[in-house]
This record gives structure tokens, sequence and C-alpha cells, in this order.
């Protein structure tokens, strides 16, 4: 059983998990440009695009705060904060290599533990302002979490389940032959769906829609909403480096070491989960809440079913 990673793993560790989410903004820019690069007429505009998430930052940290009558304040900035502040926690078992910065005997219970506390946190985010297009983007996100923990819950403990126990770093251990994704190919997919939602990216943007002026952050304004918009990015970076060691293998491969095979791995996920922004189309709420508990939750259940027989038989 693997040792858990030295202090300096842990002080490093927010650090890398911002890195990494400063990546998949310029990531998500240069998509954009490359996108309008035929309307774009000059190399400076695609430039100029690729600098929008930085500059964007910029006039964030200097904009006045925004202030609504009878807000909770102290409420709201608990929510905006606990955005960021759950996905370090959730990014807390995530191996390095197969080194985690901290391996606990549930330590996927952990992780889907801290993805309900941002659940509340945005919630909280969207109350706290008192203002009805805020408080419509914070009941988006409920009824999205109400369609899609269920999925993702089942989906994670498949993984346990494969490698009967529910320590990361066994999860990862038992993937030393095959990896989880080639016989949990549904617990994967719906994995990677519930990691969008959770982090509201793509189809799954209701909380932060346009239609209801910006949602859960349509009262934020400066370092409110720069934070709660980082915290996000932070939410999409650890589910997408969790699908590593819960499904991808961890840091097994040949040739390069262990860490280096944990950064690619996430690297594609992550790239694969910014340009399913562009890929897929937005979802009705409502539709997707049918699908889930009818068709995922079910899909869920027999590949978990499929797992169960495969261990009892080994």
């Amino acid at each position: 059983m693997p040792d858990a990673a030295p202090l300096w793993a842990v002080l490093v560790m927010p650090v890398v998990l911002v890195a990494a989410a400063v990546a998949t903004a310029g990531f998500d820019a240069a998509l954009t440009a490359s996108a309008s690069r035929g309307r774009a007429g000059s190399v400076r505009e695609l430039g100029a695009r690729l600098l929008e998430p930085l500059q964007q930052a910029l006039r964030l940290l200097v904009q006045p705060r925004r202030r609504t009558t009878a807000a909770d304040t102290a409420l709201g900035r608990i929510g905006v904060v606990l955005v960021p502040v759950a996905a370090v926690l959730a990014a807390a078992v995530l191996p390095w290599g197969f080194r985690p910065v901290s391996d606990p005997s549930v330590g996927v219970v952990w992780f889907n533990a801290m993805e309900a506390l941002a659940w509340a946190a945005v919630w909280l985010a969207g109350w706290g302002p008192n203002s009805a297009l805020s408080l419509i983007g914070g009941y988006r996100f409920l009824a999205q979490g109400l369609a899609y923990e269920l999925p993702h819950m089942f989906a994670i403990t498949t993984a346990a389940l494969g490698a009967e126990s529910l320590r990361v770093g066994d999860v990862v251990a038992a993937q030393e032959g095959v990896w989880f994704a080639v016989w949990m190919p549904v617990a994967f997919v719906v994995y990677l769906l519930s990691a969008m939602a959770m982090s509201f990216w793509g189809p799954f943007g209701h909380p932060l829609g346009r239609d209801v002026a910006g949602g859960a952050a349509a009262e934020l304004s400066g370092f409110d909403r720069l934070v709660l918009l980082g915290g996000r990015r932070l939410l999409l970076v650890a589910t997408a480096g969790f699908s590593v060691p819960l499904f991808l293998g961890g840091g097994h491969g040949p040739w390069l070491p262990a860490w280096a095979w944990t950064v690619l791995k996430t690297g594609a996920v992550l790239a694969a989960l910014v340009a399913g922004r562009r890929l897929l189309p937005t979802l009705r709420m409502d539709r997707y809440t049918e699908f889930a508990w009818l068709v995922l939750v079910s899909l869920t259940l027999l590949q978990a079913l499929v797992v169960a027989v495969v261990v009892l038989n080994r």
C-alpha cells in the first residue's frame, strides 16, 4: 500500500490545481480563437482572444463589489469561498502517480462528500444576494445536482467495487493490468458527464445561464465573481483528475514515470471536457433529469451488477 505524499506535496497541490485551471482557461480561449479564425482578420486579434481570460481576471480584481438590498453578505461570501475550498479538499485524495496527498480508507467517499459541499456552496452563493435571478441560478444547481448525483455516485462506487476498496490507492493498484475504463465503460462515461455537471460546464451551464442574466453569479462582481468562476474551473480540474485513479489506471503506463502518466491522462480528460463545451448542445434541465433518472441510473446499476459478478467469480 503506498505511503502518503510528503508535506511539500500538500503545500504544492493547491498551486498545481490553480495552474491547471489557468491552463484550461487558455486552452478554452485557444479553441474559441481557432473557431473564429476565419473571421478574426489578423494574428493580433487572435492573440487578443487568447489573452481574454487574463484580462477578465484583472478587470474583476479592480471591479468594486455590487451591493443588493437586504443581502445576507456573510452567507453569500461563505458560499463563494466554499466553491474553490471544496475543489481543493476534493483534490486532497488525488494521487501523484501512485502516492496520494492523503490516502484515507474512505477516500472515494471523501471525494463525493466534497462534491456535495460544492453543491451546497453554489446554492449559498445564489441565495446570499437576496436577488431573484441569483436565487433561480442556485436552485437550478440543486435541480441539476439531483439529476447527476445518483448516477455519479453509482459510477464511482462501481470503481470502488472493482477494487474491493474505498481507498484511492487501492483502486489505482487494482488497475495494474487492465484499466477500469475498459471493462466499466458505462460508469466511465457517466462519470465524465457528471464531472461537467458538477462544474456547471458546457451543456450543464444552467446555474450560470445567460437566459437568467448570469444565474447564481448574477449579483456577484469583483473579487467575489472571480473566486466563484475560478472555483468552477478548479472543480473541473479536480473531477477530471479523479477520473484518472478511478478509471484510467492512475500512474500505470510504460516507459514514463508514474507522475508523468498522471499528468498526461489528466490533461487528456481536461481537454475532452473543455472541448465538450462546444461539441455538446445545452440540455434542458427537465429533459436531462428524466434521462438521468430513467436511463443513467438503470445503466450504472447494471454496470455495477456486472462488476459485482466479476468480482465474486475471481
